[in-house]
């Protein structure tokens, strides 16, 4: 934005301070000279004594052409002395925004790594200095991951698309090829580009927070995704339980459908081979509405948990079969559930499996109105 040129702040500062000490000093001499008056009256005439004629006092015009020539003489000093230690005072108390106006230009410049790191006790310019510096933080972290994010999608895109290319290669090298397996193929294929790139797209949608919000009941939720995925448990030899009692927020139906069916399609994929179980259920407490997903499996190490929000990440010794996925559904959980204004706990079961909450606002009836 284009702004015409005008005072510093320092030179503001400066004049403020000076203006401020002449009023002041004004002030303090207008008393003084009331003060004086009190006790000079207009003419005074001092009676005559023995051996001595009669003088006469001091009158008010003899104390104003005395006082007015001192008092001009301190009003000058009180102003010299106004400007030069204002203009010395406002650059110390502006230093540390000179200090954060570098940071920000360079912040501007496309710089994240800086820090201000402005010493000194807390005060306003201290907390403007931590809470730039956790902003940088914050952004530094959020473009690291993004740019690793896009790197991870290219990889995950160009697989398919590369797959593709072989098997097109190899179909017009062998006109003799049975096409039927080759055609089973290239679908396979296109349908992980496909749910790959619509992922891509659910979650860039929950990044953004482009939706639209209503009542949501989250055991209801639970239920539909359940009786969804449930043909898909049966045919692993699972077992499906839902509970739990009515659990209302606000938010977008479908993008919390998609969040609770990811949950439950992990829980069930990632499974004993038989005999395995998930649970989901639904809880309120206070102001918060819980959803957890509990499955059972091979037994999973704090630090690998950890890591499994993070996009295109599965867990060690995860296969990849046609329910495998596209490695975004955790992180897709995770930007829903934080596009609501909730959080996502992840947790290894003992003895085996995964634990899986996640927590949003209930809704109150300041948010429903």
């Amino acid at each position: 934005m284009d702004r015409s040129p005008g005072l510093s702040v320092r030179l503001r500062l400066a004049l403020s301070y000076a203006g401020f000490l002449m009023v002041a000093g004004g002030l303090l001499l207008a008393v003084v000279w009331v003060f004086l008056l009190r006790y000079v009256p207009d003419d005074v005439v001092q009676a005559p004594q023995r051996g001595r004629p009669g003088l006469h006092g001091p009158t008010r015009s003899d104390l104003l052409a005395a006082f007015a020539p001192k008092a001009a003489i301190a009003l000058g000093f009180l102003l010299v002395f106004g400007l030069i230690g204002g203009w010395i005072l406002a650059g110390r108390m502006l230093a540390p925004l000179a200090r954060i106006r570098d940071a920000t230009r360079r912040a501007g410049s496309g710089s994240w790594g800086h820090r201000i790191h402005l010493e000194g006790r807390r005060d306003e310019f201290r907390e403007l200095a931590d809470s730039f510096d956790t902003m940088l933080g914050q952004l530094e972290d959020h473009l690291a991951e993004q740019r690793r994010f896009a790197a991870n999608a290219s990889h995950e895109l160009r697989t398919p698309l590369a797959v593709t290319q072989t098997l097109l290669e190899v179909a017009r090298n062998d006109p003799a090829r049975d096409n039927g397996e080759l055609v089973e193929r290239l679908h396979a294929v296109n349908s992980r580009a496909i749910d790959l790139t619509e992922a891509l797209l659910v979650l860039s949608k929950a990044d953004q927070r482009s939706f639209a919000r209503e009542r949501v009941d989250l055991s209801l939720i639970a239920e539909e995704a359940a009786e969804t995925l449930l043909p898909l448990a049966e045919k692993r030899g699972l077992t499906v339980e839902t509970s739990g009692s009515v659990g209302s927020t606000f938010g977008s139906y479908a993008l919390l459908l998609q969040m609770t069916t990811n949950l439950l399609h992990n829980a069930i994929v990632h499974n004993l081979p038989a005999q395995g179980g998930v649970r989901l259920t639904t809880s309120t407490h206070q102001d918060t509405v819980v959803l957890t997903v509990e499955n059972t499996g091979r037994e999973l190490t704090p630090h690998l948990v950890s890591t499994l929000v993070e996009p295109f990440q599965r867990g060690t010794g995860r296969i990849r079969t046609d329910h495998a996925g596209v490695g975004l559904g955790l992180a897709i959980v995770r930007s829903i559930a934080e596009a609501h204004g909730g959080s996502l706990t992840l947790d290894p079961r003992p003895g085996g499996g995964l634990r899986v909450t996640v927590r949003l606002p209930a809704l109150t009836a300041d948010v429903e109105r």
